[in-house]
C-alpha cells in the first residue's frame, strides 16, 4: 500500500492569508517527496476555509518546481465547474510542466453552498458531469471532436498542443456511494473514494465494491486502482491524540455544515456547528493516534487491498506539529507497508499502471 499526503489547505481565518497557507502546503509537499510518500493530493474547492484551492493545476505545477518525484493527484478538479475545452488544454499543458507527474482526479462536486454559488447546482451536476467527462475524453483522445448535446454544441476542433502520452495524464474518478464505485470501476476507471467519518464497515463496503467493478471490466480492470482518503494524524502520545481528535471534532462541524448540512457560510468562514455524530464517534472512525496504534489501525485497508492510502492531516493543528506528524508516520508506519524511498533516489516514478 503507498501513501499520500492530502495538500487540504484549512484556513481557520482570515489572517493567516494566502500566502502562508500555501507556501505550508509547499512545505508538506518537499517533505512528502523527500521521506518517500508516492504522492500528494490537491483539492479544489472555491468560496469557503476548508479544502481550499480555486487553482488546482496551477498549484500541481508550483508543487512539482518544489519536488523531484512525488505524484501529483487532483483530488478532484469539478468538471461541472469549467469548459472541458478549457480544461483539456490546461491538462496536456499541466502534464508537461509536473514532468508527467500529474494523475488527474476528476468528479462532480461535493458542497451544496459553492456548486450554487458557481452557478451549478448539486442536484443538477450529475448530469453536467456525465456529459462534460465523456466530452473531456474524447478531446484528449481524438484529434478532430464535435459535440451536439445538452451541454456543449461545438463544430469539430482540435486540443492543442496535443497531449504527451495517448488519451492525457491518468484518469481517476470520485464516488462515495459503494454501487457509483462499482460502476465506475467497471467502466474501466481508476477510484478515488473516502468513507468521511463513517466506520470500518462502510470503508469495507467501499473496497469491495471497487474490486466487484474491476473484476467484471476484465482486461481494462488489471491496472487499475483504488486510492482511499481518510483523516489520519501520527500523533507523539496519547495526550496529543486527543487534542487532535477535538481539532479534527470541530473541523468535521464546518464540514457536516457544507456537506449535507444547511451551508452557513460568512465572508468565506464555515460556521463550526455542533456535530451530530459524538466526540467519542469520531475518535473511533478517524485515525488520530500513535505511530504503533496506526500501524494497527491501518492493516485492515492493505489487507482489504486498498492502493494507496491518502492522508488528511490538515484540520486545524499549527504547521511545525503537522510536519513533524508527516515524518513521524513516514519513518514509523510507512515501512511496514512499502518500502520508502529518500530524496537520493531516482527522478519520478513511473506510472504506466496509473494509465486508464
Amino acid at each position: 500500500m503507498n501513501f499520500c499526503i492530502q495538500l487540504s489547505a484549512y484556513c481557520p481565518d482570515h489572517r493567516l492569508g494566502g500566502r502562508r497557507l500555501y507556501q505550508n502546503m509547499l512545505d508538506q509537499a518537499a517533505l512528502a517527496d523527500c521521506l518517500g510518500f508516492d504522492s500528494v493530493s490537491v483539492t479544489e474547492h472555491h468560496l469557503i476555509n476548508i479544502l481550499l484551492m480555486p487553482a488546482p493545476l496551477q498549484f500541481a505545477v508550483k508543487i512539482a518546481a518544489v519536488t523531484a518525484r512525488v505524484n501529483i493527484i487532483t483530488s478532484v478538479l469539478v468538471l461541472p465547474l469549467h469548459d472541458m475545452r478549457v480544461l483539456a488544454g490546461q491538462l496536456v499543458c499541466a502534464d508537461i510542466f509536473t514532468d508527467g507527474r500529474l494523475l488527474a482526479g476528476v468528479g462532480r462536486g461535493a458542497f451544496a453552498f459553492e456548486m450554487e454559488r458557481m452557478g451549478v447546482p448539486l442536484a443538477d451536476s450529475r448530469e453536467k458531469f456525465d456529459e462534460s467527462l465523456t466530452v473531456l475524453q474524447k478531446l484528449l483522445s481524438e484529434e478532430e471532436v464535435s459535440w451536439d448535446g445538452k451541454y456543449y454544441q461545438f463544430a469539430p476542433l482540435t486540443i492543442m498542443p496535443r497531449p504527451a502520452t495517448a488519451g492525457g495524464p491518468p484518469m481517476m474518478l470520485s464516488a462515495l456511494a459503494p454501487e457509483a464505485i462499482y460502476h465506475c470501476a467497471r467502466r474501466g476507471f481508476h477510484i478515488q473514494t473516502t468513507p468521511l467519518s463513517g466506520d470500518r464497515r462502510r470503508m469495507l463496503e467501499q473496497v469491495d465494491a471497487f474490486h466487484r467493478g474491476r473484476v467484471e471490466a476484465g482486461d481494462r480492470g488489471e491496472a487499475l486502482t483504488l486510492s482511499l482518503s481518510r483523516v489520519a494524524f501520527a500523533a507523539a502520545d496519547e495526550t496529543d491524540a486527543r487534542a487532535k481528535t477535538k481539532l479534527a471534532h470541530h473541523y468535521y462541524g464546518q464540514f457536516d455544515n457544507v456537506f449535507d448540512g444547511p451551508g452557513i457560510v460568512e465572508r468565506g468562514l464555515i460556521a463550526p456547528l455542533p456535530r451530530r455524530a459524538p466526540i467519542e464517534e469520531t475518535a473511533r472512525n478517524l485515525h488520530i493516534c500513535t505511530a504503533p496504534e496506526m500501524v494497527e489501525q491501518l492493516m485492515p485497508y492493505a489487507e482489504a487491498g486498498v492502493d494507496r492510502f491518502i492522508l488528511n492531516v490538515n484540520f486545524g493543528a499549527g504547521q511545525t506539529e503537522t510536519l513533524e506528524s508527516i515524518q513521524r508516520f513516514a519513518e514509523e508506519v510507512m515501512p511496514h507497508f512499502t518500502v520508502a524511498k529518500c530524496c537520493a533516489d531516482s527522478p519520478a516514478p513511473a506510472r504506466q499502471h496509473e494509465r486508464g
